[in-house]
C-alpha cells in the first residue's frame, strides 16, 4: 500500500551573474543623479500623474454617465485645480489677517515667557547672576571707537561728537516696476501650476494609449507580467491616493472645526495645514500641532486654551491614525514602516517638501515594479510589507544562528491558529529539507547538523501548548492495551542527524495519539550498534528518512531491522526528496512492510491504522509473530 502526497516545490532563485551587482550600483547612482538634478522638470511630472490616479475614477463615472471624455477630463480638472486655488486663496487670506493681529498676542506671549522663566529659576539669584554676565559681556565686545577729528582710539565711556545720519532715499517706482514686483515671486509656482494642469489634462486624454506604450516598453512579449503590473500599481495607488484624502481633508476639517470652537485665531488655517502636514508620515500631524499651540499660548490669558488645542491633536490624531485608518485601508500601501520612513527621509532629500509628501506613493510604485521585474526584486524585499523569509526560512536560519528561542517563539505564535502536525509538515520539515539541501551541496558540517538535531529536540515541549489534546484523548480510547502501555512503535534514523530529528519528530506525534513510541540515534543501524539495539516490545519499526537515499540503501536498512525484529511491522516513510525511489520495489523486499511518502499526517495515521487494526485486538499473551501473520 502506498500513501503520497505531492511534492511542493523548491524556492527559485534568479542566477547572480559577475558583475550584475556592480552595473545594478552605476545604474541606482545614474538614477539618483536624474532624480536629483532633473528635479525641476520631474516634480511637475509626478505631481501630475499622482494628480491623475485620483481623479480618474471622477472621470469613469463621468463617461459611464454617457458624458464626452474630453468633457469629463475638462470639468475634472477644473474642479480639481478650482479647489486647489480655493484653498490657497484662504491660506493666503487666513495669513495675512494673522500677520496684522500678530503684534496684539506679543505681550500675552511675553508675560507667559517670563512666568514660565521665573518658574523654572525657583530663585532670582541665579537670574540676577545671568543679567549681570550678560552686560559684562556686552560692555567687553563693544568695540572702541577712532575720534573722527584727532584718529586717535576714544574709549566707549569718552564723550565724542556724533556723526550728522545721511539717509539715501529712492525715488518711488513707477507703475511697471511695482508690476514687476508682484509678478516675480508668482511666476515659478504659476508656471509650475501651469505645467501640472496641462500634464493631467493629457494623461487622462491619454490615458489608454499610455498604457499601451508602457506594455510596450515594459515587454510586450510578457503581456500577462505587464499587465499585472500596471493593474496592481493603478489599483494600489488610486485606493491609496482617494483613502489618504478623504482621511486627511477630514483629519482637518475635525481639527479646524476643534480649533475654531476652543477659539484659536486663523481656525482654517490650521486646518488647511493639518490636511496637508498628514500626507508626511507619522510626523506630519504633530509638525502641524506646532504653529496652533504656539499661538493658543499667545492668545490665552492662561493656559487653558493651550490644554484644550493640546488634547484635540492627541486625540484627533490616534483616532484616526490607529482606528479608523487602518480600518478603511489595512495595509494597501505594502510597505513596511522602516520603508515608509526611510522613502521620506530619501525623497525630502531629492525634492524637498514635495517629495516628503510624495514619498509613499512614489515608494509603493518601486515596490510594485520589484514585485513584478527580476531584476528589482530586491526593492519589494527591502520597502514591502511580506516577511523577507518564509517560516521554513526562518526556523532554519534561527537554527542555523544558534538561536532557537526566536524559534519557539513563532512556533508558538503558529500554533495558536493551526495543530502541532501542521507545524511540525509546513515549517520544521520544511527548514530541515533546506538544511539537507545544504548539507548535499557542502555547506553544512557535522558540528552545525548535530546543532540543528539537539535544536529540534528543544522543541519537542512544544506539544505542551497545541490546542487539538481534546481530540487526541477520544483517539486513545480506541487503542488495544499494550500499545497505550507498552513502547510498541521504534522511531529509526535512516542514514544520518537530520534524519534523526524526523524520528523525533514522528515519535512525538505518534506518542500523542496514546501510542508508546521512542526515537533512536543516528547510528542504531551501524554495525556498531545493530546488536544492542532494544527492541523489547516492539511491533512496529518506523524508518525516517529525510536524506536522499536510494532503493538499494532501504532495502539494506530494512533487512538489517529484519534480523533483528523479524516479525515486526516496517513503516517506511520519506519526508524528503523521494521521486528516485521505486515504492512498488520496497513494498516487495519484505513481507509486513509499507511506505509513506512526504506526508507526517499520513504517516501518524498509517500507524493509527496498524494499532487498532482487528489483530492487534487480540488477546496481548499471543505470540508477536501470530498477530502480524494474522494481519
Amino acid at each position: 500500500m502506498l500513501h503520497s502526497v505531492p511534492d511542493k516545490p523548491w524556492r527559485q532563485f534568479a542566477p547572480v551573474t559577475p558583475g550584475s551587482a556592480l552595473v545594478t550600483v552605476l545604474l541606482a547612482v545614474v538614477v539618483v543623479s536624474a532624480l536629483y538634478f532633473g528635479r525641476e522638470v520631474l516634480v511637475p511630472i509626478a505631481l501630475a500623474i499622482l494628480l491623475s490616479f485620483v481623479l480618474a475614477p471622477l472621470v469613469r463615472l463621468l463617461q459611464a454617465c454617457y458624458v464626452p471624455r474630453i468633457l469629463a477630463v475638462m470639468f475634472a480638472v477644473a474642479v480639481a485645480f478650482a479647489a486647489i486655488f480655493a484653498l490657497g486663496g484662504l491660506m493666503i487670506s487666513q495669513v495675512n489677517q494673522l500677520a496684522k493681529n500678530l503684534p496684539y498676542y506679543e505681550s500675552t506671549l511675553r508675560d507667559k515667557i517670563q512666568s514660565l522663566r521665573g518658574a523654572a529659576a525657583g530663585t532670582g539669584t541665579l537670574e540676577r547672576a545671568s543679567e549681570v554676565l550678560h552686560d559684562l559681556s556686552s560692555e567687553l565686545d563693544r568695540p572702541n571707537r577712532v575720534s573722527p577729528s584727532t584718529g586717535t582710539l576714544v574709549s566707549p565711556g569718552t564723550s565724542t561728537a556724533r556723526p550728522i545720519p545721511v539717509e539715501i532715499k529712492q525715488p518711488d517706482p513707477g507703475a511697471l516696476q511695482t508690476l514687476a514686483a508682484l509678478i516675480t515671486p508668482l511666476i515659478h509656482p504659476l508656471a509650475t501650476t501651469g505645467i501640472v494642469a496641462i500634464f493631467v489634462f493629457f494623461v487622462l486624454m491619454q490615458r489608454q494609449d499610455l498604457r499601451n506604450r508602457l506594455v510596450r516598453l515594459a515587454g510586450s512579449q510578457d503581456l500577462q507580467r505587464t499587465t499585472a503590473a500596471l493593474d496592481d500599481a493603478g489599483q494600489r495607488l488610486s485606493r491609496l491616493f482617494l483613502t489618504q484624502l478623504a482621511l486627511n481633508a477630514g483629519f482637518g476639517l475635525v481639527i479646524g472645526a476643534g480649533l475654531w470652537f476652543i477659539g484659536v485665531p486663523s481656525a482654517p488655517l490650521w486646518g488647511i495645514l493639518a490636511m496637508i502636514l498628514r500626507f508626511v508620515p507619522y510626523i506630519g500631524a504633530a509638525i502641524s500641532a506646532i504653529f496652533p499651540l504656539v499661538l493658543a499660548a499667545a492668545v490665552g490669558p492662561d493656559w487653558t486654551m493651550v490644554l484644550w488645542t493640546a488634547a484635540l491633536f492627541l486625540i484627533a490624531e490616534p483616532l484616526v491614525g490607529h482606528v479608523i485608518e487602518p480600518l478603511l485601508t489595512g495595509h494597501s500601501t505594502g510597505l513596511s514602516p522602516v520603508a515608509v520612513i526611510a522613502s521620506a527621509t530619501f525623497w525630502a532629500w531629492l525634492w524637498g517638501p514635495v517629495g516628503l509628501i510624495l514619498a509613499t506613493p512614489l515608494t509603493v510604485c518601486l515596490v510594485v515594479l520589484g514585485r513584478h521585474v527580476d531584476r528589482l526584486k530586491f526593492l519589494d524585499v527591502m520597502f514591502g510589507d511580506q516577511p523577507a523569509l518564509s517560516p521554513a526560512e526562518l526556523v532554519y536560519q534561527r537554527l542555523l544562528a544558534r538561536d532557537p528561542v526566536e524559534a519557539a517563539e513563532q512556533a508558538q505564535k503558529y500554533l495558536e491558529e493551526k495543530p502541532l502536525l501542521a507545524y511540525y509538515q509546513e515549517v520544521l520539515i520544511e527548514g530541515l529539507k533546506l538544511a539537507q539541501a545544504d548539507a548535499e551541496r557542502g555547506a553544512l558540517d557535522h558540528e552545525r547538523m548535530l546543532h540543528i538535531r539537539d535544536a529540534v529536540d528543544e522543541q519537542m515541549p512544544l506539544a505542551q501548548i497545541d490546542k487539538t489534546e481534546a481530540s487526541l484523548s477520544r483517539r486513545v480510547k480506541e487503542l488495544p492495551e499494550r500499545w497505550r502501555t507498552k513502547t510498541p512503535v521504534l522511531c529509526v534514523p535512516g542514514s544520518g542527524l537530520l534524519d534523526e530529528a524526523v524520528a523525533l519528530i514522528v515519535a512525538q506525534l505518534v506518542a500523542r495519539q496514546g501510542i508508546g513510541a521512542r526515537a533512536e540515534q543516528a547510528d542504531a543501524l551501524s554495525m556498531s550498534r545493530i546488536f544492542s539495539l532494544d527492541t523489547k516490545d516492539v511491533a512496529l519499526v518506523c524508518l525516517c528518512y529525510l536524506e536522499n537515499a536510494t532503493s538499494a540503501q532501504i532495502r539494506y536498512a530494512v533487512r538489517r531491522l529484519r534480523r533483528k525484529t523479524p516479525d515486526a511491522f516496517v513503516l517506511v516513510t520519506m519526508v524528503g526528496q523521494a521521486s528516485n525511489i521505486d515504492g512498488e520495489e520496497i513494498l516487495q523486499c519484505s513481507p509486513n512492510i509499507d511506505f509513506v511518502k512526504q506526508s507526517l499526517s499520513d504517516t501518524v495515521d498509517r500507524i493509527f491504522a496498524i494499532a487498532t487494526s482487528p489483530s492487534q485486538t487480540q488477546d496481548p499473551n499471543v505470540e508477536q509473530s501470530e498477530l502480524i501473520a494474522a494481519q
